[in-house]
């Protein structure tokens, strides 16, 4: 009877008023330990997804703009030209890189010595060999930039996958020490038990709190990625279909 009114007089809300800064502080080594890694884990994370988001909405703004020139324009080496104004579209890029290659066709077939960057887009013919290279040329630069707009992505992935665990660690660490301290003082009133067990439960929430956003962010990128990828590989069978369409010996 005395241990049972010694657990139900305790006063819940005036032996423990410590702060989530207070908490963070009174933690033992290995609690902070996580918190720190967890606070590395977030700012990393962060960066990240302003710097992805940033890159992203700079992306699909040049690829509309460079879409809007190229429907515009009449022939390909004016649309080449236009094209290096558009540093961070996917689409421009895989059309330069089809161009390039269409350029050294042009020239292994004309005038060798060449230096022009632009060529005669009427005045040129070749067979399927050609075709081919065009196409390479094109899957190479598409997935290029495919791999360019997912860097970083994978941090992203290992932060949402791995933190709450890191954080159930840190829990589960402090757990052990606070009931240790419990053995140690030889009590179980809620006086005791509860600043331990709070200190430790931070780990855990500081472990959500990073996961959460970047699980989020994470399938947000990876759909927008998605969809660039589809718009780019759209645009590389379309030239490749006007180049077979109009530039392939019958």
């Amino acid at each position: 009877m005395k241990e049972a009114w010694a657990v139900t007089s305790v006063n819940l809300g005036g032996h423990f008023r410590g702060n989530v800064l207070e908490m963070v502080l009174n933690a033992g080594p290995m609690v902070r330990f996580v918190l720190l890694l967890l606070l590395f884990f977030s700012v990393i994370s962060w960066a990240i997804i302003l710097m992805k988001y940033r890159a992203i909405r700079k992306s699909k703004k040049e690829n509309r703009m460079f879409m809007d020139t190229y429907m515009k324009s009449g022939n390909f080496s004016d649309v080449f030209i236009e094209s290096k104004r558009f540093r961070y579209s996917t689409i421009a890029e895989v059309f330069r890189a089809g161009y390039t290659e269409l350029g050294k066709l042009a020239k292994s077939r004309t005038n060798p010595s060449q230096e022009s960057e632009t060529m005669d887009d009427g005045n040129l013919s070749f067979g399927i060999g050609g075709l081919d290279n065009i196409e390479r040329a094109l899957n190479r630069a598409s997935d290029s930039e495919t791999s360019k707009i997912e860097s970083f992505l994978g941090f992203l992935a290992t932060a949402g996958n791995s933190s709450p665990f890191i954080g159930l660690f840190g829990t589960v660490w402090g757990i052990m020490n606070a009931f240790r301290g419990i053995g140690a003082k030889a009590s179980a009133t809620l006086a005791v038990v509860a600043p331990g067990i709070s200190e430790a439960l931070i780990a855990t929430a500081a472990g959500l709190a990073v996961a959460i956003p970047a699980v989020i962010f994470y399938n947000y990128f990876l759909n927008q990625v998605k969809v660039i990828k589809l718009e780019t590989d759209d645009f590389a069978s379309e030239f490749l279909n006007i180049i077979e369409r109009y530039y392939i010996k019958k």
